[in-house]
């Protein structure tokens, strides 16, 4: 009776030599993607320069004349703020300033009357005093004339006072003048930077609170990713030295990118980076920029990728890399 082999035994072999392949060739793709000496890779995130534009006093919105994803540039109206209630005080302010200066023209035209009295006053107690010497005229007539004189300047020392007065008021309504200008101004919402209109988080008729947030603005000129690298890497790096970024999204097409900033002191590897083990080692936060944002328009904030820096300029990027 004759043996034949178990069927399963026929697939063992192809299975084994198909295995093997596909290890070597694995092996042969990691020494292939292995970074050459030199070169160093972190993970992280693309970012962008972020604005909120807010309301500095509280009101009601009354206009909100941009959409999310509109351009903008520097000074853009963006919305307003309803300004009647702060109108009609700033009207009331400016008639305080016409009135104070009506009463700085009748308190200056009293000092032009209290100056007339004391100069009368003046001239008649040294016309008693000339006639007392001569002995026309008693002690008591002297007594009265400078009384009178007393009385003069007092009352002009108080005209004066009320000029003073009328001026300040003056300064205080002009004050309140501007200070509700000021307020009407602010009062439109303006685009503080060219940029992209992230996210609109108000809408017209919602009634804000001091520092309400209306816009989030993001500067896409201003795109980069921060990483974090050990001591004996970091400490290689300067501002200005070259980097690369490949985001997850467009991995054939690495953005170039310059070391901005060097953090200057160390920190634990922040838990959203790494994993449990390896927050537990002290990095340095370094901001590597994108130095042609505009270039590649498909890079957007939030996408994940790899970054890469290098020891030193003489070390030649690889060919993924260029």
């Amino acid at each position: 009776m004759s043996k034949h082999k178990s069927p399963s035994r026929l697939y063992i072999i192809p299975l084994l030599i198909v295995l093997l392949a596909a290890g070597g060739f694995g092996y042969w793709k990691s020494l292939q993607d292995r970074l050459p000496e030199g070169l160093y890779e972190a993970n992280g995130r693309l970012e962008a320069t972020e604005v909120q534009v807010a309301t500095k006093h509280p009101g009601r919105l009354a206009q909100v004349l941009v959409a999310e994803g509109d351009s903008v540039v520097t000074g853009q109206l963006l919305a307003r703020i309803d300004t009647r209630t702060l109108e009609a005080q700033r009207e009331q302010a400016q008639s305080e300033v016409e009135r104070a200066r009506e009463n700085v023209a009748a308190a200056e035209a009293t000092v032009h009357l209290r100056e007339s009295e004391r100069r009368l006053a003046q001239q008649d107690l040294k016309r008693f005093r000339e006639l007392y010497a001569r002995g026309h005229a008693s002690g008591q007539q002297i007594d009265q004339q400078q009384a009178r004189f007393d009385t003069a300047s007092a009352a002009l020392d108080a005209a004066k006072a009320q000029v003073q007065a009328a001026h300040a008021a003056i300064g205080a309504a002009q004050a309140m003048v501007a200070q509700l200008t000021s307020e009407i101004d602010d009062s439109s919402l303006r685009a503080p930077m060219d940029g992209i209109v992230q996210l609109r988080l108000a809408e017209p008729g919602e009634v804000l609170g001091a520092g309400g947030r209306v816009f989030l603005l993001i500067d896409p000129s201003d795109q980069y990713m921060n990483v974090y690298l050990p001591s004996a890497v970091a400490g290689r790096l300067a501002a200005g030295d070259e980097a690369r970024i490949l985001l997850d999204a467009i991995s054939e097409q690495p953005l170039p990118a310059q070391v901005a900033f060097v953090a200057a002191k160390a920190q634990f590897t922040p838990k959203e980076v790494e994993t449990r083990d390896e927050r537990q080692k002290l990095v340095f936060r370094v901001k590597l920029r994108l130095t042609d944002p505009a270039a590649i328009p498909q890079a957007k904030p939030g996408m994940p990728g790899s970054a890469y820096v290098r020891r030193d300029a003489t070390i030649a990027w690889p060919q993924t890399l260029e």
